[in-house]
């Protein structure tokens, strides 16, 4: 027997999540599997893991490795759900309409999935009712998903009888050598390299949620294709609950509160380009005045530059050739320049503007410039993706042997900020070389391993997020959870090796020679723009008063006492609260729904009373009546609150 044959013919060890090894034949599928754990376990699952990638239960297993079997009690198994059911939404459409084309369907499933199709005219809401009827149809059908592999020359055949030009030119896409795969259930066949489930019967529910037009390829010189999005759970509950976090989340929408709450507006004169109204400035250089303090804590030193520069310097940084899809351009005097789309060769070029010594290190540079990046059309949403913001960014340059350190503290800066907005949860992540990079091997050993060493010297849990480093070095990124689960990138500290070295940056060492330092690239909150945003979701409006674009309003009962509402709020604003009187000629109640809407942190009703004992009736925002308060006594609860950036009221 050759060497090859006998490998070939080596049984295989799959380790179970309760560590025990399960011993199979190379080639068994996971349903194999599942069959010799229990024919219960073998008719309930769903689908497989192998070294934490999804596995088609009918797919052969040809190496060992951890294994997980899924049920739809598992998370996971929503991904295989809605997968298959992509499918069964193709096979609807097709029933409905024969002859219509199918093109491909979602790579990400773990929320929603998608078919896009060669259609005459745009879905309306009657075809998406009529389409989800004719999927739950299917559905009661309990066909089998069977699993085929096929030659390219049988794949194109089989699609070339069925007259199916998109799918013949997917078929290309597939790299000469790899297996073809083909889905079928019941009548339909689809090219797909799965996983699916076992039968449609377990697609529990449902949802088809909106259809838009979209390019072939996503590419805006092709035909124009028909997309409909949707999604599925393993039952009619976790629908139902996934539509009552979707319906809290559309309450949240921060594209929504913005304009309610007058904080920000889109206009059309300047696509994908917030305009902040006085009030959203207020939250806006509220979130800059936070970030100022700590970097006068921390030693930063604040540093304005240029927005636009010679080409050259892109070409410098390799922004150029890495980035400039993402750029503007202009010229100038007959020279073309870039507008800045990141600062971190502005701070190597005020870097080397003198000689720097061991003793001057580590230099921190701050900027709030402002940067433009390009982003199409088709991506920007809101305050989340846009083509102009500011980075609450810095830099610090230092020495090798100073890297763990500089970390260690920026992490400290950055889980403060985060502790202090409230979010709880974040999630510490390793992120290597990318396949697109610039530097030696050599340098990106050192710049990983410099990270690692930071990131374990805190003692703290981390993965790996494997090549999705910046193209210039290795970056540990923070994400953190909001109140409906979500998680979202924020903070990056970024190892440079490159940059340094492209700038031909040195200091002189105590050995009285020249080396070259090292660049630590930061941010925290990322995009102001961005964080807003969230912060919006995150808190539905209702800001920490600190941050409150209105931190309290005086509701006068009637025209008689505005005068003394007057009093009362210049004796706040002198106490630097954000204060706004309401003597407006309307009823106390209306006033107070206004307030509550507008999510003012303190609402100050004053009257007869009132004005005679000198005191204000205290209502939070929360609903809570607190009653008479005396006017310094509640300047002594506002004052901590405020200056302490607490959370509560």
């Amino acid at each position: 027997m050759s060497s090859e044959s006998a490998a070939a013919a080596e049984p295989i060890d799959l380790t179970l999540p309760d560590g025990s090894v399960r011993t199979v034949e190379r080639g068994s599928t996971a349903f194999d599997v599942a069959k010799s754990i229990g024919p219960g376990l073998a008719k309930a699952a769903i689908g497989a893991e192998l070294e934490g990638s999804f596995l088609d239960l009918r797919t052969p297993i040809e190496r060992s490795g951890a294994f997980r079997l899924f049920t739809s009690r598992d998370q996971e198994s929503g991904d295989f759900i809605r997968h298959s059911a992509e499918h069964v939404l193709a096979d609807a459409v097709q029933r409905l309409w024969p002859g219509t084309e199918i093109d491909a369907g979602r790579q990400d499933h773990s929320e929603k999935f998608q078919y896009d199709f060669r259609f005459p005219r745009p879905f309306t809401s009657e075809d998406l009712e009529k389409i989800e009827d004719e999927m739950r149809k299917i559905l009661k059908e309990n066909a089998s998903f069977e699993r085929m592999e096929v030659t390219r020359d049988e794949a194109a055949k089989i699609f070339g009888e069925l007259g199916a030009e998109l799918k013949l030119d997917r078929l290309q896409d597939i790299p000469e050598g790899e297996t073809i795969t083909l889905y079928k259930h019941g009548r339909f066949l689809d090219l797909c390299r799965g996983p699916h489930v076992q039968q449609t019967k377990q697609i529990g529910a449902v949802k088809l949620l909106e259809s838009s037009a979209t390019y072939y390829r996503g590419d805006e010189s092709n035909e124009v294709l028909q997309r409909i999005y949707g999604t599925a759970f393993g039952s009619k509950k976790e629908l139902d609950e996934w539509q009552a976090r979707m319906e809290e989340a559309r309450a949240r929408d921060h594209r929504r509160l913005g304009p309610e709450l007058d904080l920000f507006s889109l206009q059309p004169e300047a696509p994908a380009s917030p305009f902040f109204h006085p009030k959203g400035a207020r939250v806006y250089n509220g979130l800059v005045d936070f970030v100022r303090e700590l970097h006068d804590e921390f030693g930063f030193e604040e540093v304005v530059t240029p927005q636009i520069l010679d080409v050259d310097l892109w070409h410098t940084s390799g922004h150029y050739e890495n980035y400039r899809e993402n750029m503007y351009f202009t010229e100038v005097d007959e020279r073309q320049y870039a507008v800045k789309p990141m600062n971190c060769p502005t701070h190597c070029l005020i870097y080397r503007t003198r000689l720097r010594s061991y003793r001057d290190l580590p230099i921190r540079y701050a900027d709030f410039g402002r940067l433009h990046r390009y982003e199409r059309s088709g991506v920007v949403t809101g305050l989340t993706r846009v083509r102009t913001f500011c980075q609450d960014d810095a830099h610090v340059f230092c020495t090798e042997e100073q890297v763990p350190q500089q970390v260690s503290m920026l992490m400290d800066i950055i889980l403060r900020i985060y502790d202090t907005f409230g979010f709880e949860e974040v999630l510490i992540e390793l992120s290597t070389r990318p396949e697109k990079r610039i530097g030696s091997d050599e340098l990106w050993n050192r710049a990983e391993a410099s990270l690692r060493a930071a990131l374990d010297g805190r003692g703290v849990d981390y993965e790996i997020n494997e090549g999705d480093g910046a193209f210039y070095g290795p970056k540990i990124d923070f994400q953190v959870k909001d109140v409906l689960g979500r998680s979202w990138q924020l903070g990056t500290v970024q190892l440079d090796y490159q940059m340094p070295e492209r700038f031909d940056l040195s200091y002189i060492g105590a050995d009285g020679d020249e080396h070259q330092p090292v660049m630590i690239h930061r941010a925290m909150l990322g995009s102001l723009e961005r964080f807003l945003g969230i912060l919006i979701e995150h808190t539905a409006g209702a800001f920490p008063a600190w941050l409150a674009p209105v931190q309290a309003v005086v509701l006068p009962v009637s025209e008689k006492f505005v005068d003394y509402a007057r009093h009362v709020a210049g004796e706040l604003g002198t106490a630097k609260v954000r204060v706004e009187v309401d003597d407006r000629a309307e009823k106390l109640g209306y006033k107070i729904r206004e307030a509550q809407l507008q999510k003012v942190p303190y609402m100050l009703i004053v009257g007869g009373r009132e004005e005679e004992a000198g005191t204000v009736n205290l209502r939070l925002r929360t609903g809570e009546e607190v009653g008479a308060v005396e006017v310094e006594a509640l300047l002594d609860r506002l004052r901590p609150v405020i200056s302490e950036r607490r959370l509560e009221l």
